[in-house]
């Protein structure tokens, strides 16, 4: 048995998570863990009410969500006053893109990377100066030294993901954060809270709960150089705080950052398995990334001659939930633009990420299960 298996803390529900299948997708979002789970229940109970209400049931519910933002904070090195909730990941790195523009002259330069989360374009579409993206090598890592000169003599705001959600490369941040001076640097740390260090350098950063174990529905934003402000183009104060997802959120993060690197020391040997194990076992297949900088949880390969949603669904058929496609765009269908930007296959693709967990029987069942299934598809072919 695993040192994970043995977690003392491991909770009846959770590992009822497990018997209902081999879950490998937690980069789009995984279970609640046990501290999570309890202190949604707990406060479930006690932080109902209103946080904004001045009689005593809303100001214990404001105790709450001012003991879950100061948690919170710790996780991240910041204050308190520095954190702001919103109701999503999503909606977290678009608040604070967003909450530049108004700040920003008019002829100032945006850099961003072409490998980001779909949602930073989208807010970018209402800034009206320049904005440079900054291309990616075949691993899906940028340049710092150009990236850090696309901004030019004006520079306005970096924008920069830490981890890439889909296929789990590291960007420089530090280094890039040295070579742009005063300019903010906003980091997107979706994919990298609880599963590897969090770099120095940033002014701001975001996050969802739900990639480190907590709720669904609750992002944070991060802003080292001003309080969160009711006035912010978060969620938090547009109208009721969630109190219990906050209080949740909070626990969830503290739990798995104590556990970051036992699990991150089991997913990585679980990862470098595949790694090695799927060229073997299949031909024709492109595994991406940088196999070296890279989180310690997902692998992205793609297989010729097969078509990514078939081999979703045939997996899914098979017990085994992967996911195909862009990590910000697979459900409508739309090839990845991450894998486009590297210059690698956007077909036939497979993204595995690791749940918070010993993974090792599902990573086992998917060596089992895919080369039969890949060889069925490719036979089907006219």
């Amino acid at each position: 048995m695993s040192s994970l298996d043995s977690d003392p803390d491991r909770s009846n529900s959770r590992r009822e998570s497990r018997r209902s299948g081999g879950y490998l997708d937690a980069a789009s979002g995984t279970w609640l863990n046990p501290a999570a789970e309890q202190a949604w229940l707990a406060a479930l109970e006690q932080g109902w009410a209103d946080p904004r209400r001045a009689y005593h049931q809303g100001r214990h519910a404001a105790l709450l969500l001012d003991a879950a933002r100061e948690e919170i904070a710790a996780g991240f090195g910041a204050s308190a006053g520095q954190v702001e909730f919103t109701t999503s990941g999503t909606a977290a790195l678009a608040a604070a893109v967003e909450r530049f523009a108004p700040n920003l002259p008019a002829d100032s330069t945006v850099v961003t990377s072409a490998v980001e989360h779909s949602a930073v374009p989208r807010a970018l579409d209402r800034w009206s100066g320049p904005i440079r993206t900054v291309g990616v090598d075949r691993l899906g890592r940028i340049d710092p030294a150009e990236f850090a000169a696309s901004l030019g003599s004006r520079p306005g705001l970096a924008v920069l993901q830490h981890v890439n959600q889909e296929v789990g490369t590291v960007q420089p941040i530090e280094q890039v954060a040295s070579l742009i001076g005063p300019c903010p640097l906003l980091v997107d740390a979706g994919a990298s809270v609880g599963r590897v260090e969090l770099p120095e350098g940033w002014a701001v950063m975001t996050a969802s709960a739900a990639k480190w174990g907590g709720p669904l529905g609750i992002g944070v934003v991060v802003d080292r150089h001003h309080r969160a402000s009711t006035g912010s183009a978060g969620d938090e104060w547009l109208g009721r705080a969630n109190v219990p997802a906050a209080v949740a959120a909070a626990a969830g993060l503290s739990w798995i950052m104590q556990r970051r690197e036992l699990f991150a020391a089991g997913h990585r040997k679980l990862i470098a398995e595949l790694r090695e194990q799927l060229p073997v076992l299949i031909s024709d297949v492109e595994v991406v990334g940088d196999p070296l900088n890279c989180a310690p949880h997902i692998l992205n390969f793609s297989c010729l001659y097969v078509d990514g949603e078939a081999l979703v669904q045939g997996l899914d058929r098979r017990g085994i939930a992967v996911s195909s496609g862009s990590a910000c765009a697979g459900v409508s269908g739309e090839p990845s633009h991450v894998l486009a930007a590297m210059g690698v296959l956007t077909h036939g693709n497979i993204r595995v990420s690791l749940p918070f967990d010993d993974c090792a029987p599902e990573v086992t069942q998917l060596l089992q299960e895919l080369p039969g299934l890949v060889r069925q598809l490719r036979a089907d072919l006219p």
